[in-house]
């Protein structure tokens, strides 16, 4: 299973959105589940974007905040999580986000120990998408983009988006100094091939997703669903790059797998 965290950049590039496209088809094996954390220090869109407010501020990461100060994070973590299926199955969970950004300094001494339960959790089934916004894979909070399998930067294939992402890239290599897989998943709504990115920035792009506002507003603000929404080219895209991430987590993996018979690949055996 699989830690992949999405970072936003300059203006609205649309890095929640994707999240939940993901969260939605994400593909389960029957007992996972699959948890997007909205970690965004500057505060969270998808109370009142996608849950409509219908949960007012009673769920979400600052009680992480209280619930740490008195050594229970694990338990109240999953008290906060926030069932977006239909069917209430429970295993499409959300983490809304902070609903005021002057909590984000409360925050700062449980950046760690949550990416230390993300890293946890995924071995017992649980996928986890991270949502950093803008500012979440630098600072006190970066310890979740560098505890992730895969960072994801969400960009628009147009001059303006592609120029802030080549800073934003610039940071994060920085940042995470090559200890974790890097790409960008594109939002197809500019005048940019996906090579052309690839080539300029000099990062894969993992996958695209069309430019749908209509279908987009389904997911960010809980908008109607238009006909067909499931099926359409919004939808079909957010399964092929949720497969494309989760190949990418395995290659990833297999490659800092130990050798079969090196002594830490004897160790690894032995305990399972």
């Amino acid at each position: 299973m699989a830690v992949v965290a999405l970072a936003g950049g300059l203006g609205a590039p649309g890095a929640t959105t994707a999240a939940m496209a993901l969260l939605m088809t994400w593909p389960l094996p029957e007992g996972h589940r699959v948890i997007l954390a909205e970690t965004d220090p500057d505060g969270g869109a998808i109370l009142p974007g996608a849950l409509q407010g219908t949960l007012g501020n009673s769920h979400g990461l600052r009680n992480l905040a209280i619930a740490s100060r008195q050594g229970q994070l694990a338990e109240a973590f999953w008290r906060q999580l926030v069932d977006v299926t239909d069917e209430g199955t429970r295993d499409r969970l959300v983490l809304p986000g902070l609903y005021d950004p002057a909590h984000a300094s409360a925050m700062e001494p449980v950046w760690k120990p949550l990416a230390r339960l993300f890293t946890g959790i995924e071995e017992h089934g649980h996928d986890v998408l991270v949502d950093l916004g803008r500012r979440g894979a630098f600072g006190p909070s970066a310890a979740l983009a560098q505890q992730a399998d895969v960072v994801l930067l969400v960009a628009r294939n147009t001059l303006r988006s592609l120029q802030g992402a080549q800073v934003r890239l610039e940071a994060l290599r920085e940042s995470l100094g090559g200890s974790v897989e890097l790409g960008m998943l594109l939002v197809d709504g500019g005048a940019f091939s996906k090579e052309e990115v690839r080539k300029t920035l000099g990062v894969p792009v993992t996958a695209v997703l069309p430019w749908q506002p209509k279908e987009a507003a389904v997911l960010s603000d809980g908008a109607e669903q238009p006909r067909r929404f499931e099926s359409g080219p919004l939808m079909r895209s957010a399964r092929s790059a949720a497969l494309r991430v989760q190949e990418l987590v395995a290659v990833r993996r297999s490659r800092l797998a130990p050798p079969p018979g090196s002594v830490e690949g004897r160790v690894t055996s032995h305990a399972r």
